[in-house]
């Protein structure tokens, strides 16, 4: 299988890279810049497969695709959210939300792996997802949470949340009461569901709430912990693949 990776950050590019390699997919070529995926693709053959960011140093990589013609298969990279993955989805194309978590990638390959006897090229309409990019869609997101409480349901605003989080295979919401509920979802439910500019997946277990950061703290390996106003029942630590993109996000 002949994968290429187009990707403007190198050290994005290059974990990537190893990630595949533990899944036993060989990357043969490392592409970062819409000049430099052009010249390439004008002199090589065409890769069964690209991993494709968007958002490259010298433009959109769907401007790749105006200059040539390209059948290969494409697992998207991005570190857009809803309204790029909405057209994604309905093209049908494999995508990874930056930062890229191993078990979604390995999922994805799987998803190639079991689509490439057809042999038939992706229908992306390049085209209409520029457009989404420029003009989003609308989206709504949860307003509120019920919990059950004995015979009773209580109605929780997400603007009383202060985090949410995965223990012993739950998924509960803390409050800005101190109280902790349990929920009837997952964390990975729950990333389409929240405002992205309010509520951060810093790690696989810990969603916060900009809202209610009290403290962040320099700590070991370059990640953060983060206080929050009420919780202190774990540390919440910003794993190190998504310390660049919390940044982004507290800006």
């Amino acid at each position: 299988m002949n994968v290429i990776i187009i990707e403007d950050e190198k050290p994005a590019a290059r974990r990537l890279s190893r990630l595949l390699g533990e899944l036993g997919v060989d990357v043969s070529t490392m592409l970062h810049s819409v000049e430099e995926a052009v010249n390439w693709f004008q002199q090589n053959e065409q890769p069964d497969l690209i991993f494709l960011d968007i958002q490259l140093s010298d433009g959109l990589s769907f401007e790749i695709f105006d200059l040539v013609e390209v059948q290969s298969a494409i697992i998207f990279t991005t570190a857009y959210d809803e309204y790029a993955l909405q057209a994604f989805k309905l093209n049908s194309i494999d995508y990874l939300l930056k930062p890229i978590d191993d078990e979604e990638l390995e999922v994805a390959v799987k998803k190639y792996k079991n689509r490439a006897p057809s042999n038939k090229p992706l229908s992306v309409d390049f085209e209409d997802i520029k457009k989404l990019l420029v003009h989003p869609l609308e989206r709504t997101y949860k307003k509120r949470f019920t919990i059950r409480l004995g015979q009773h349901l209580k109605i929780i605003s997400v603007d009383e949340i202060e985090c949410f989080y995965s223990e012993n295979k739950g998924t509960y919401m803390a409050t800005i009461e101190g109280r902790n509920y349990l929920l009837d979802t997952t964390l990975e439910q729950l990333e389409n569901e929240l405002e992205p500019k309010v509520f951060f997946r810093v790690s696989r277990k810990f969603f916060v709430n900009i809202n209610y950061i009290k403290d962040i703290i320099s700590y070991s390996n370059s990640r953060l912990i983060i206080k929050l106003n009420r919780f202190n029942d774990q540390e919440i630590i910003v794993s190190r693949e998504r310390v660049k993109d919390f940044k982004l996000w507290l800006e």
